[in-house]
């Protein structure tokens, strides 16, 4: 087997392992994921993120004139996720830093199509779509910690639970080195985000990812945080921003008046490494 070339990069600390896989050829298995993924054994980060061509993914094809590349994103345990709203972000500065794309590119992901732009600033922004606003309202119950009641539950399009705390203290305390419980879990496992509103359209956060544990940040946790706090507040839907601080950073929010969510925020390239061939055919074997 081959060497393979990757990259590593990040979103507010969200962290990814880039594939170049245009042509669909690479058999990416879960436990090839979960080695890259280790962060004692391997290169270490939340998730993976393929690059494949539209044209070579066949869920993806028919929209090939509009959404020239399919992100393919893993969890770090080897599951498969809708979409990856940090991740799209280092997707996308991937392809401008090898010259596969603009200023401007939709990006197609199990989530859907996904426009991005660049800013002046260097940040990329990302319209994720409407949020599907679910009837559980699941009670959640950290290591060690009392039931929080959530405010609400939404896809978007991965699943979020949102549980509002009443401090920046409270949140830090929380234990989220182990999976919460939450009751009644949602069909498909859930993101759970607890937040803590600062001030007027701001807001503190910190997550339990399903397939992951805690991360630095979550892109489509930031989206259902601000949904989330909005619906509760009786907050309009407006273009004004909402800023969320996560541990890894900040990115900024809109809920726009049409029901989309644009997230924007960083996106950040750190280097390209070269597997080794002989630890790469061990990897995709075992554990």
């Amino acid at each position: 087997m081959d060497a393979l070339q990757v990259m590593k990069g990040h979103g507010t600390e969200n962290d990814f392992v880039v594939i170049a896989d245009l042509d669909n050829s690479l058999d990416l298995t879960d436990h090839l994921v979960r080695a890259l993924c280790d962060r004692r054994a391997g290169i270490g980060a939340d998730g993976v993120l393929r690059v494949v061509a539209s044209e070579h993914e066949p869920s993806a094809a028919a929209d090939q004139a509009i959404a020239p590349y399919f992100m393919d994103y893993r969890n770090a345990d080897g599951s498969l996720a809708q979409m990856c709203g940090n991740g799209v972000r280092v997707f996308v500065r991937y392809l401008q830093s090898q010259g596969l794309t603009g200023e401007r590119v939709v990006v197609a992901t199990r989530g859907g199509l996904k426009p991005t732009w660049l800013n002046d600033d260097g940040s990329i922004s990302v319209e994720m779509g409407q949020p599907e606003l679910l009837t559980e309202r699941p009670l959640v119950q950290t290591h060690g910690g009392p039931a929080l009641a959530s405010s609400y539950a939404l896809n978007i399009p991965n699943p979020h639970v949102i549980v509002p705390v009443s401090s920046s203290e409270e949140l830090a305390e929380l234990d989220l080195d182990r999976a919460p419980a939450v009751s009644p879990a949602l069909p498909d496992g859930q993101n759970i985000e607890f937040v803590v509103q600062l001030g007027p359209r701001h807001l503190q956060m910190r997550v339990h990812e399903r397939g992951v544990g805690e991360t630095r940040s979550c892109g489509t946790g930031i989206c259902a945080a601000v949904v989330a706090s909005a619906l509760a507040a009786d907050t309009p839907q407006d273009d004004t921003r909402w800023r969320v601080d996560v541990p890894g950073g900040t990115c900024s929010v809109v809920w726009r008046t049409d029901g989309s969510v644009v997230m924007t925020g960083p996106a950040v390239l750190v280097a390209t490494i070269d597997i080794d061939a002989q630890w790469l055919a061990r990897a995709k074997q075992c554990d």
